[in-house]
């Protein structure tokens, strides 16, 4: 019997069964599905239950302790004016302790953190726990729960927002180094707000030097080692130069605005629509700082991005410097958004003017390198050429 066969007998005659056939088609569906033991006509709902499936009892605990804490959390939140971070820490400590007893693992205490507790707070519950440390301003758990990769996209909403309000500008910085998919309207506020920093919100930058002059220190210690590897040498070497360029003569705020240039998140677009909402004075930053790494590049041209550093020497650093590419482009995108604004207050035309003899100095250089790689690229295909027409010949001398 043909396959069109099988089909056509079967879509006749769907309560005769034939459980062994010879292809490898199942044509009855129904014993694939489960039977349902509601057949109650006036069953008044869609969804019927099914006896054959149960929740595991551990699933089940897991269940309960997160609808035990997110029903807790809420009430505390609604009306958080007695609510003190010991009583959320007691509480997020029994919550773990409950919990890692269920699944077998050592959560640890809530205020010492660790990696595990990401897996051990449940999803509903992670956005209640975020609002409770901004609420009682628990900086410290906020912080390692941005770190252990606590916060989702779908948990973080508004927290760059909060922080910023809350001039909590080690977090801002913190969120955008470990955050993804962080939303254009808050990218475009953290812009802003690295800009035109409030005095508050530099209190809290501290640690954000301390650590660029930490991780200058070890480059220094890098280079200054006779032990190492050649290659090694070589790149601490140009990590060093590299971290040089992005640490000296930049203010606190601006070595924010490398994190913020460097960042996974942007995009062409997304970082065209922040410089498109920028006002007067914040363009005027924008250009001052850009005119900065010119000035470098002019005087450094051989300094590039080091992306084996963070991995091969620990200069982590390096990898929140933004590249030539990224800082052109953003000049771009600011002459372009803004280009009418530019044109006529005369208080762009002093810093454009600078600007320009830097731009047309690195546009000369550049021109000269292109015109030195294409001759390489030329010499590079005529030696191939030349190579492979003497060994042509060779071959035909010894074929013959």
């Amino acid at each position: 019997m043909s396959l069109l066969q099988e089909i056509t007998k079967a879509s006749s005659d769907r309560f005769q069964y034939d459980p062994e056939t010879k292809y490898s088609i199942t044509l009855n569906p129904e014993p694939l599905f489960l039977k349902n033991n509601y057949d109650d006509p006036n069953w008044k709902t869609t969804v019927k239950p099914s006896e054959n499936w149960t929740i595991s009892e551990t699933d089940s605990k897991l269940i309960d302790f997160n609808d035990d804490l997110f029903k807790r959390l809420s009430k505390k939140l609604k009306n958080p004016t007695g609510f003190k971070k010991d009583e959320f820490l007691r509480m997020m400590n029994k919550y773990l302790s409950e919990v890692g007893e269920v699944v077998g693992v050592e959560a640890g205490s809530f205020d010492e953190g660790g990696e595990k507790m990401g897996a051990l707070l449940g999803r509903g519950v992670k956005g209640l726990v975020l609002e409770a440390c901004l609420v009682l301003e628990d900086w410290g758990s906020l912080e390692r729960l941005i770190v252990n990769g606590v916060v989702e996209h779908s948990s973080s909403s508004g927290l760059m927002s909060n922080l910023i309000e809350k001039r909590r500008s080690d977090l801002v910085l913190l969120c955008l180094k470990n955050l993804s998919d962080i939303s254009v309207y808050e990218l475009m506020c953290v812009l802003k707000y690295f800009l035109a920093m409030p005095k508050d919100g530099i209190r809290s930058m501290g640690d954000v030097r301390k650590e660029w002059e930490s991780q200058a220190l070890l480059a220094i210690e890098k280079v200054s080692d006779k032990g190492s590897k050649a290659k090694n040498e070589s790149l601490a070497r140009d990590a060093s130069l590299w971290i040089m360029m992005a640490y000296d003569g930049f203010s606190v705020s601006e070595l924010c605005l490398h994190h913020f240039l460097a960042s996974k998140n942007l995009d062409d677009v997304i970082l065209a629509a922040c410089i498109s909402k920028l006002d007067g004075s914040e363009i005027m930053s924008v250009i001052k700082y850009l005119a900065k790494w010119l000035q470098k590049y002019e005087r450094f041209p051989q300094a590039g991005p080091c992306p084996n550093a963070a991995s091969v020497l620990g200069l982590r650093v390096c990898d929140w410097i933004p590249t030539q590419e990224a800082i052109i482009k953003c000049l771009g995108l600011v002459v372009d958004e803004h280009f009418s604004s530019l044109v006529l207050h005369q208080e762009f035309h002093e810093e454009l003017a600078s600007l320009g003899s830097v731009v047309t100095t690195l546009a000369a250089e550049a021109n000269l390198c292109a015109s030195i790689a294409n001759l390489t690229n030329t010499l590079r295909s005529t030696r191939a050429e030349s190579f492979l027409e003497k060994l042509q010949s060779s071959f035909m001398l010894y074929s013959d």
